[in-house]
């Protein structure tokens, strides 16, 4: 993996260069980033660029009894040659000897202390097929289901003697540590090691929430922070990676703000007409139209989590560009036609007020839909609740 296969994030993939070309690198590096942002494979870029850097020349006696360095040539590959570089290949598949990684695990069967190493060959092709993917689909790819993934202290003890052994190839040798959030009290037998690793041992932490991580690690750790996609990265990737139509790419991009992972996972679904689905909705609710109202509510929770999620989203973002156009204007605010026109339209059934107490609510019921809450529940209580904030005077008014 190559920097130039990250999206975004162009000034933190020039220090990290800079890092290791002027020989500044820290022992221990924390890739800190939002689910979506490119945390992992950043950090597995890095990784593998700095295994394969040229081992440093070794030191002979010259002609005239001095010590100098034998030059072969090359001292420093930069990342996008880094594919030409020996050792790359196997770095890029993840079997360089001298490439660690530890990561959250379940057990096979019941009483097993688990460690990573028994789910090497599933990590590999997780990150080949899904490398913007979250900890629970890692999870889920391995069949954990409804198992809490942990990090334990047979892990640690395992990475103190993978740690502990020379370097087989590479001047460096690295552990790669994805979700220390899941690495408990257990961790602290990490920090002799990380304190004073042997000599070129380099520990790369990659985590979404540092408050979860062990401050006794994380004390120890240069931060790295890796910031979400712009807009109009998420709408280039999606459209020269994943072969998207400008105009869904566009929306996209608009509704996930800059979550990748969150961007393909809801392409998977981009036939979908989540501004009718939605239209339909409003219709029954302003015009009271119970029936319509009830039939819609059956269909919908007959549809799964993943699609209601999907349409609550983008029911926020509605709201969120009908509010940048009221206090923005026509020409600050790019979307297109058919999307400004229903904007518009919600302009005139609802104020600021209103809309803010519409985001409540709707983030309300994602957090239900997320903890498997009936639908159809959920659904007839949201509709009540917005025909009263339509409805309502008092914040018309205010």
């Amino acid at each position: 993996m190559l920097f130039k296969d990250i999206i975004g994030n162009e000034t933190v993939k020039q220090h990290l260069t800079e890092m290791v070309q002027q020989n500044r690198l820290s022992h221990a590096l924390l890739f800190l980033g939002k689910e979506g942002s490119g945390a992992l494979p950043l950090a597995l870029a890095f990784a593998q660029f700095v295994i394969c850097q040229p081992t440093a020349a070794p030191v002979v006696e010259d002609l005239f009894g001095g010590m100098s360095a034998m030059n072969n040539g090359v001292s420093f590959i930069h990342p996008d040659n880094l594919d030409t570089a020996e050792g790359y290949y196997k770095a890029n598949q993840l079997i360089h000897p001298d490439l660690h990684f530890s990561f959250p695990v379940i057990p096979k069967k019941a009483g097993e202390k688990p460690i990573s190493s028994y789910y090497l060959n599933e990590f590999r092709e997780f990150v080949k097929t899904f490398p913007y993917g979250n900890v629970y689909d890692w999870l889920q790819s391995i069949g954990a289901e409804n198992k809490q993934g942990n990090i334990t202290a047979e892990e640690c003890n395992d990475i103190n003697k993978k740690l502990s052994l020379k370097s087989f190839e590479s001047e460096y040798k690295i552990l790669l540590m994805w979700m220390p959030e899941y690495l408990g009290k257990e961790g602290n037998k990490l920090l002799k090691l990380i304190e004073e690793p042997p000599p070129n041992t380099l520990f790369i932490f990659v985590a979404e929430n540092d408050e979860q991580i062990l401050p006794t690690i994380l004390s120890r750790c240069q931060l790295v922070k890796v910031s979400l996609p712009s807009n109009d990265e998420i709408e280039e990737a999606l459209i020269k990676r994943a072969s998207t139509t400008p105009e869904t790419a566009r929306q996209l991009a608009a509704i996930t703000e800059g979550n990748y992972r969150e961007a393909l996972h809801l392409l998977q679904h981009a036939d979908e007409d989540w501004q009718a689905l939605l239209r339909d909705w409003l219709k029954f609710i302003i015009r009271r139209m119970l029936t319509e109202q009830i039939n819609w509510i059956d269909e919908i929770s007959k549809t799964g989590r993943e699609k209601q999620k999907q349409l609550l989203r983008y029911f926020n973002h509605t709201i969120e560009q009908a509010i940048r156009l009221r206090i923005l204007g026509d020409e600050k605010v790019s979307m297109l036609d058919n999307e400004k026109d229903f904007v518009q339209r919600l302009n005139k059934i609802a104020n600021v007020s209103q809309m803010q107490a519409i985001i409540e609510e709707i983030d309300k019921a994602s957090y239900c839909i997320e903890r498997n809450a009936n639908a159809k529940m959920l659904f007839m209580a949201l509709t009540l609740k917005l025909y009263h904030i339509i409805q309502n005077k008092v914040l018309v008014e205010a």
